[in-house]
């Protein structure tokens, strides 16, 4: 799927992925077609229904957990609309990679935008959009995606969370909202 994503190899490649009935087995098609990507680390999952158009610009580290709805962008349009409006092919795409490191869970629904280096041991919040790089170490979230919190203070919250049955998490959550 390198490329400009309009081949009718790469778009029956797309709907195909789109149509695949569990994250499990998207995980295993993007680990089987790696090599399109600059780099794809072991142990990563993939909740999204959708392959990224521009997999070659992308790196993904080990240990990754990308959510549904997690959507990366390596280009814009903008030059299409500026060439509509002046009438040349003079302008071209803006293009960028995408690197993200080892450890890291991107929550659902986040957009990542072109140039951005997503460090190691990261949470990234859902609904972000990521459009600045993120250090290691830490929790980020929010439009745009900003550091709101420390890693290693979210590994010992982690630590305390129990088991519960679904009518234990019911009255737990009654109790915190005084129902």
């Amino acid at each position: 799927m390198k490329g400009n994503g309009n081949g009718w190899s790469t778009l029956f490649q797309k709907l195909y992925f789109m149509f695949i009935p569990s994250s499990g087995k998207r995980t295993i098609y993007i680990n089987k077609h790696a090599n399109q990507f600059k780099h794809i680390g072991g142990g990563i999952f993939w909740q999204p229904r959708t392959f990224p158009t521009d997999p070659e610009l992308i790196s993904i580290g080990d240990n990754v957990m990308i959510a549904s709805g997690v959507e990366f962008i390596n280009h814009d349009i903008v030059a299409h609309m500026l060439n509509k409006k002046y009438d040349t092919h003079d302008f071209q795409p803006m293009k960028g990679c995408i690197s993200i490191g080892d450890n890291v869970m991107i929550g659902a629904g986040t957009v990542i935008l072109p140039n951005v280096r997503i460090g190691s041991n990261v949470v990234i919040g859902a609904g972000s959009i990521v459009c600045k790089d993120i250090p290691d170490n830490v929790v980020a979230a929010g439009v745009p995606c900003r550091v709101v919190g420390d890693f290693d203070k979210l590994v010992e919250k982690y630590k305390s969370i129990r088991k519960l049955s679904t009518e234990e998490l019911w009255k737990e959550f009654s109790m915190i909202k005084n129902m």
